[in-house]
């Protein structure tokens, strides 16, 4: 009897973890829009193509664009998992369901040293609860951008073993009942998991319009990109590689968060479409002397404007529009003082920005009022579990948005109204990060596995 087909359309994690799940048991194809990796030598940083940075222009592909970046690996429930999908997965599956991506992550060449929670975790909560912060402590794990490419690579090589067709440069136009249209030509499927990455929510967000299934907007995180001496944070990222503190400001009642902190990194641009913003890596065999990490304010737009991805893209339009076409950097002395930054004011600094593909400018020209408040308070509440964070040599870089996809209407499988059609991943919604998106895609792929 002939295996049933599956059709991924998604290489990063959840599409990836889903084939890994699915192979051997049905006829697995995964399609994506991007290139596949390869182990060339990135212009700007002598790495493997990370897919996001200026200089590579290139679209993210099998992967994805998170763990082609710094490639940190949260193993916590604690972190980038939305409630809606903890109470479909349930707490305790979810967990078991992070050690086994996990395993697989350290099958494949991940490195096996881990940041793991101990008794010096203590003070830092000690300090952060003095401060009125909320300090989210977690066990993880780095691969490095530099680690990720030959990570991906084996586990396609993997995939490609156990039969599953790995196709890219393939654009789906349209999703019905049983087959999709490319522009490679139509692809046939008994069960479909649409898992396209946050790059591809918009598109989800269409296919789902035309099948008539229903989606909701989801909160934005928009804010600026952090730089401070790799000193400051020394003894914090040697207990935790990337720490999450959370903080709720005085003036408006605000979630502001740290995300994504590249101790001995670099600030790297990303271009969209029509603006740029920037991001951080991290490499395990380059290391620069500052410290970076997004500051991020959490927007829930309502009535009459519930659509916070065309908000924080005008913001971010906005921002491109003053640096001429690039980001725009400040310290934060010329910030609080209402004057912009100057090539000489940066220079005069006693930290010097690891991007220079930007514009010296005034953050506050583009970033609204309550934006600019909430990065203020916070960065004072954060000096005072990290002295030397506020300081007047601080750099600044903006616009940092991360996106948020549309949810999508689902069953706890993850099956959309439409019988054998799934989503997972960030796209739809279901996570936030490297973790959670493979989780979301083990997920399904258990439930297609039961069908099948």
């Amino acid at each position: 009897m002939p295996k049933k087909r599956v059709v991924i359309v998604g290489g990063g994690p959840a599409g990836l973890f889903a084939a890994y799940k699915l192979a051997s048991k049905a006829e697995v194809t995964v399609l994506d829009v991007g290139r596949m990796p390869d182990k060339r030598k990135c212009p700007s940083q002598q790495t493997a193509f990370c897919t996001k940075c200026n200089p590579c222009n290139l679209t993210s592909g099998f992967g994805g664009a998170g763990l082609l970046s710094s490639g940190l690996l949260n193993l916590s429930i604690e972190i980038g998992f939305p409630q809606v999908t903890l109470d479909a997965i349930e707490r305790d599956r979810a967990r078991q369901l992070i050690e086994e991506v996990d395993r697989i992550f350290l099958n494949f060449g991940a490195p096996k040293e881990a940041f793991t929670p101990d008794e010096r975790f203590r003070i830092w909560e000690r300090r952060a609860a003095e401060a009125g912060l909320k300090f989210v402590t977690a066990k993880q794990r780095l691969i490095g951008t530099d680690n990720a490419t030959p990570i991906i690579l084996a586990l396609m090589d993997y995939l490609r073993r156990n039969k599953v067709k790995l196709r890219s440069g393939v654009k789906v136009e349209t999703v019905s009942p049983g087959y999709l249209t490319t522009n490679k030509g139509r692809f046939e499927f008994d069960k479909c998991l649409l898992a396209p990455g946050r790059s591809g929510m918009k598109w989800l967000a269409n296919i789902m319009g035309q099948l008539g299934i229903q989606t909701r907007h989801a909160p934005v995180d928009l804010g600026v990109r952090v730089e401070v001496p790799a000193t400051l944070m020394e003894s914090l990222c040697a207990i935790q590689r990337d720490p999450k503190i959370l903080i709720h400001t005085q003036n408006y009642d605000d979630l502001v968060r740290t995300f994504c902190v590249n101790h001995n990194g670099f600030v790297v641009r990303e271009q969209y479409e029509t603006h740029a913003c920037v991001n951080g890596h991290s490499f395990s065999n380059i290391q620069s002397g500052n410290t970076n990490f997004a500051f991020l304010v959490r927007v829930q737009l309502t009535e009459p404007v519930e659509d916070t991805t065309r908000y924080a893209e005008s913001i971010a339009q906005q921002v491109t529009l003053l640096g001429g076409g690039k980001p725009i950097i400040q310290r934060l002395a010329d910030l609080e003082n209402h004057r912009r930054s100057t090539h000489e004011r940066i220079a005069s600094a006693n930290i010097q920005p690891t991007l220079k593909d930007v514009t010296p400018g005034d953050i506050s020209m583009a970033l609204p009022k309550r934006l600019i408040d909430n990065i203020l308070e916070g960065l004072q509440t954060l000096n005072k579990m990290i002295p030397g964070i506020y300081s007047g040599t601080t750099l600044l870089y903006a616009p940092e948005v991360k996106y948020s996809a549309m949810t999508v209407e689902t069953d706890r499988h993850f099956e959309t109204p439409v019988e054998g059609l799934y989503v997972a991943g960030d796209g739809a919604g279901l996570s936030r990060g490297i973790i959670p998106a493979a989780v979301t895609g083990l997920w399904v792929a258990e439930h297609i596995c039961s069908k099948l």
